[in-house]
């Protein structure tokens, strides 16, 4: 990876604006920013704007539910498939405002690189 694309991934990490890297997308745990901080970007550009990031809160839904549910299937040997699942679904709830959060940022960042 260039250093380019080291700095975007370490800016999604934080959870920091895709064009100055320096602002904060969200203010608190579940309340986002209108515009950045720092350089003034808004962040939601039209009604329905993370509409988009859906696809991304599916992906990352699905493979933290599913790390869960081979790590149980692991350690719970024998036990059915679809209690497993079950167990890893309500495990999952946790990670609820996590997903949410990065779901919103990777939305923002993979827009913005697209179309600046």
């Amino acid at each position: 990876m260039n250093p380019a694309e080291l700095r975007r991934l370490a800016a999604i990490r934080k959870g920091l604006c895709p064009q100055c890297r320096t602002g904060r997308v969200f203010a608190g745990a579940l309340t986002m920013n209108e515009r950045c901080p720092s350089c003034g970007i808004v962040f939601s550009r039209e009604p329905g704007y993370f509409s988009g990031a859906m696809y991304f809160s599916y992906t990352l839904a699905v493979g933290v539910i599913l790390v869960l549910f081979l790590a149980l299937a692991l350690v719970l040997r024998g036990w059915p498939m679809m209690r497993l699942l079950l167990v890893a679904g309500l495990l999952f709830v946790p990670f609820i405002p996590a997903v949410f959060r990065y779901s919103r940022i990777l939305w923002i960042h993979f827009d913005r690189h697209f179309e600046p």
